[in-house]
């Protein structure tokens, strides 16, 4: 048997080299009434501006229909359709590839050498819990979870500011945030200086409110960095503060820890190299203006400041049908008391009372905040609805319809071990035995083709940062992870529902039920992968 991973992109990459010079054609097919007939399909009109009549060449489909290589899923049959050139894999050896190798499914791709150097700075935690607001607890949220994104590629992340409100560590893990804690403050005596030595003697008479330093020019690194389309052309003049120096501070000390970052310009990939250092400022659109002045304020007094700052602005949190000016904790508060509530009409108010599960509500709260916060893509404005409906277990696109999902897993894993204890199962048996020839239903080839086959090539999409090769803003795609938790949990939760897994303890049976145990095995550390990436721990029961 054929080893090494399987993967969607080696295989479209092999599928449109056999088309022959041109751009990419083929795409994966993941609705599920298409994938009865093909999984990928070449579109007529793709293959119209190929081939001119649109007649793709007896000798390209023998190509096809034949591909091989490392990572290129076995082809079973191609052949055209009024759609365009439609393509079948060998499900039974795709399931067993996969599925005789699930870890290698469930984490991302090891990275050959070691990966950039990201500083991600998050202005937002600067303050009490009480100051942020829901736009800027969004920007908290996108930050933890791009920097878990990273770090599983092999990049190197760095964290500012550490946190100094006392209460603000407590609320951080609330919502399952893994940030550092206060630190001593940098020194800030070189920064003073030069700011002092810019106000030279053109410094206005009369007394300076406490802690402000005086004012600066920005003009002049203004058009020096104008290139970098996308600073504020009003970004002129600087009111120098203590704080302000404070926080540059603490980015310089930093930074400094690293060697000097590359040149402008250099676009940033998960693999990229390791002598990279960029500066992320992710920032909430409220604190956009700010961020950049103090970008070019660090430039001015800072000889060794990163020639990469990139900003990944947060779009505005809106709440449908008020005004709300409700603040994160609570926003918090709110979702943990409607998490109980609905617990409490589920199975009775004394589990809400019962200690053991302060754990699990806490959990619950935190995955309906993040997925709220996190299933749109970051740059866009986002709209909450705030309703009790929306922590429903039964609302397919929640949090709590994830959470519940993964303990529908654990439940059934529990349920097959209880009954191999009684003696009513066997043991599992080598994988390498199972016969995959029995995974027949497409709710099956659902929940391997759309969950577990795609989720490495996801995983690189969660961490990739799209820069603009001199612009300011950088985008990012951490919406990628919700929708697809979500979306794996809708099909398997319509299997699940409609296909029993357990059934009656007989020989003729066990087959069948093993091959689809393992199928499942593949989906639950798929979802236990990326509950982490979110910072989410799976739950064993809801």
């Amino acid at each position: 048997m054929a080893t090494g991973r399987l993967g969607v992109g080696e295989t479209l990459g092999a599928l449109n080299t056999a088309l022959g010079p041109g751009d990419p054609v083929w795409f994966k097919e993941t609705r599920a009434r298409h994938l009865r007939a093909r999984d990928f399909l070449a579109p007529r009109p793709a293959l119209q501006a190929r081939f001119g009549d649109g007649q793709v060449p007896e000798r390209v489909i023998r190509a096809v229909a034949g591909l091989q290589g490392p990572g290129v899923a076995p082809v079973m049959r191609c052949a055209p359709t009024p759609a365009g050139l439609a393509l079948q894999l060998q499900r039974p050896a795709v399931f067993e590839r996969v599925l005789g190798a699930v870890p290698a499914y469930a984490v991302p791709a090891v990275p050959a050498a070691p990966g950039p150097r990201v500083l991600l700075h998050c202005p937002a935690l600067r303050g009490a819990p009480g100051s942020l607001r829901l736009s800027r607890l969004r920007a908290v949220l996108v930050a933890d979870h791009l920097a878990r994104a990273l770090r599983a590629h092999g990049v190197r992340v760095r964290l500012v500011p550490a946190v100094r409100d006392p209460h603000m560590p407590t609320f951080l893990q609330q919502l399952r945030v893994d940030w550092p804690a206060a630190s001593e403050r940098a020194a800030t005596e070189a920064l003073r200086s030069r700011v002092l030595a810019e106000l030279g003697l053109a410094r206005e008479g009369g007394a300076l409110a406490p802690g402000v330093l005086g004012t600066v020019s920005l003009k002049e690194v203004l058009q020096e960095r104008g290139r970098a389309a996308g600073y504020d052309p009003k970004l002129d003049k600087c009111l120098v503060t203590e704080d302000q120096l404070s926080v540059l501070a603490e980015l310089q000390e930093a930074v400094s820890q690293w060697p000097q970052a590359s040149p402008p310009g250099l676009a940033v990939a998960p693999h990229a190299s390791a002598d990279v250092c960029m500066v992320i400022h992710v920032v909430s659109c409220e604190e956009e203006f700010q961020q950049q002045k103090l970008d070019l304020l660090w430039w001015k007094l800072d000889d060794r400041a990163p020639l990469t700052q990139k900003h990944l602005v947060c779009g505005p949190v809106k709440v449908a049908g008020t005004p709300s000016k409700l603040t994160a904790p609570e926003y918090y508060e709110l979702r943990h008391t409607q998490v109980c509530k609905a617990s409490a009409l589920k199975h009775g108010r004394d589990l809400v009372q019962d200690p053991a599960w302060t754990e699990v509500f806490s959990i619950l709260s935190a995955a309906t905040i993040k997925f709220e916060m996190l299933s749109t893509a970051p740059q866009s404005q986002l709209l909450l609805a705030l309703a009790d409906s929306s922590i429903s277990t039964k609302g397919t696109r929640s949090g709590t319809f994830v959470m519940y999902n993964c303990a529908r897993l654990a439940t059934l894993f529990e349920g097959y071990k209880h009954s191999t204890e009684q003696g009513l199962y066997p043991t599992f048996p080598p994988v390498s035995s199972l016969d995959f020839s029995l995974l027949q239903d497409e709710g099956e080839w659902l929940l391997l083709f759309n969950g577990v086959l795609p989720f490495p090539d996801l995983l690189g999409q969660t961490a990739a940062l799209a820069c603009a090769a001199s612009g300011l803003h950088v985008t990012a795609r951490t919406e990628t992870m919700c929708k697809f938790l979500v979306q794996l949990s809708m099909d398997f939760s319509s299997y699940y529902n409609r296909v029993h897994i357990l059934g009656e303890p007989r020989p003729h049976l066990f087959g069948q039920m093993f091959a689809r145990l393992q199928l499942l095995r593949a989906v639950r550390e798929v979802l236990h992968t990326g509950l982490a990436m979110l910072g989410l721990p799976p739950l064993s029961h809801i």
